[in-house]
């Protein structure tokens, strides 16, 4: 009953989801209510709620003040050099700044953080997306697959977490992996190129479709500028005649207020929240920021409320500039942390009425006992739905130490195990129950609909090459 319950509540949510039928904050609160209340928590669901709250609390904070932060030092024009610099290695071809976008995304994820990686790569390279009319969705499709994928470094969290659930060393799961990982990364690589090309043509359409309808010094002109509104409080980011809201997955442009082209680079040089006298100022408090972070000498959230707060009264002395730099984010503040909260009651729901152990003893349960010297196999395989349904928490403390036990009857060590366990690791960052993602989808403005669609296949493909490559390299056993 509970496992019936367990896997409905799971594709009622994803089906309102990917048909648009209710938002993610709405359809997060009201599915596992429903269900939680049909499996007979009664009242005591109050308490289940609160306790999903509670473990991601932190979280919530974490992201609110990281936004805070990293959107002040877009305003004050940090990231401005590395931006014009990826214009001039990219120029104007789509397909290099979504490769470009795989790489950047791979290389700040070696810090095992991936709203870190999310705010940065969006910070420098969604402005580009925009100016160059790449769809925002390729971003978080891109950004999300590289992370996803690296998200198996010892520091990331699932490879510790397997580690503690098996009571086993993270080198010896993780080194052995390393071929698998680096033909998964290749594997990202490709769709990097492989969806760039396709944006390189639909923008090469648009342009003929364009040129027909002006004389070609207008659309010049046109090309980046057109008069809108500003789009997600970002400065010098708007909607125009270049394209759609991004925040329908399609394509918008920039300008400034004026309708007018705006840049010599890609951010408006000329907005008023510039500070460049305290340009090394901002590098030093986000180095430190970041080395920090990587320490892990700190909590999260206190760190990134700590430097908000610098960030805020270094760059923004009197209280209604302080006030206007968050306000400026309010709207990605706001989405984020709700639906992060608004996760807490399905994982709430899922941990408290006990649907995660009913599921992990069913399946251990239902596999034939022809399957049991393929266990790292179909642990594998499952991980992927699995991490994407429920948290890494429940995946690797609930599920991984039964079907484990399991696999030991016949021979396979514990180890091999936790190999083939994070394999899945790609497509469990694309869940909704993982702020990150929430995050990316939110700083890009696209909807989690429409990033589920280009994404969810090809990160199983990334992931089933990863396994694929872990069993012929002797990792993971066959």
């Amino acid at each position: 009953m509970l496992v019936a319950l367990g896997l409905g509540m799971v594709a009622t949510f994803m089906f309102l989801i990917i048909t648009k039928r209710a938002t993610p904050v709405v359809a997060l609160i009201l599915v596992p209510v429903a269900f939680g209340l049909f499996a007979g928590a009664g009242l005591s669901i109050s308490d289940m709620i609160t306790d999903g709250i509670k473990e991601l609390a932190p979280t919530a904070a974490m992201l609110f003040f990281a936004i805070i932060f990293f959107g002040i030092m877009i305003d004050v024009g940090l990231f401005d050099p590395i931006v014009r610099l990826v214009v001039r290695m990219v120029g104007h071809d789509p397909a290099r700044l979504v490769v470009g976008t795989a790489v950047l995304a791979m290389v700040v994820s070696l810090d095992g953080d991936g709203s870190t990686t999310f705010i940065i790569t969006t910070a420098a390279l969604l402005p580009l997306y925009l100016k160059l009319r790449v769809s925002p969705v390729v971003l978080t499709v891109v950004a999300g697959l590289a992370n996803g994928t690296m998200n198996i470094l010892p520091w990331g969290g699932p490879t510790a977490r397997a580690a503690s659930a098996l009571k086993i060393d993270t080198n010896d799961i993780f080194l052995p992996m390393l071929p698998a990982l680096g033909a998964a990364l290749l594997v990202v690589l490709a769709f990097a190129y492989h969806l760039g090309v396709l944006e390189r043509r639909r923008i090469g359409r648009l342009e003929v479709d364009d040129a027909v309808l002006v004389p070609r010094g207008e659309l010049v002109a046109a090309g980046v500028g057109g008069s809108g509104t500003t789009s997600n409080n970002r400065p010098g980011l708007s909607t125009g005649s270049g394209g759609t809201d991004s925040s329908t997955g399609d394509v918008a442009t920039l300008s400034d207020g004026d309708g007018e082209s705006a840049f010599t680079g890609v951010l408006d040089p000329n907005r008023k929240t510039l500070r460049p006298k305290l340009v090394w100022v901002n590098a030093t408090l986000t180095v430190a920021l970041l080395a920090i972070l990587g320490a892990d000498i700190v909590a999260i959230p206190v760190l990134f409320m700590i430097f908000a707060a610098i960030a805020l009264a270094v760059n923004f002395p009197h209280i209604k500039d302080q006030q206007e730099a968050i306000t400026r984010h309010s709207s990605s503040i706001v989405s984020v942390v709700a639906m992060v909260l608004a996760a807490a009651v399905l994982t709430g729901v899922f941990s408290g009425t006990g649907m995660v152990d009913a599921i992990a003893h069913w399946m251990a349960d239902g596999i034939p006992s022809a399957m049991g010297p393929h266990m790292a196999i179909v642990i594998g395989i499952v991980s992927m739905p699995l991490t994407f349904l429920m948290s890494n928490d429940a995946f690797y403390y609930g599920v991984l130490p039964v079907l484990s036990e399991t696999a030991s009857r016949y021979g396979i060590d514990p180890a091999e195990m936790a190999r083939a366990s994070i394999t899945g690791q790609t497509v469990h960052m694309q869940s909704p129950l993982v702020p990150a993602i929430l995050l990316l989808v939110a700083l890009a403005g696209v909807s989690l609909a429409d990033h589920h669609k280009k994404v969810l296949w090809r990160a199983a493909l990334v992931s089933v090459t990863m396994l694929a490559v872990g069993v012929a390299v002797g990792a993971i056993p066959f």
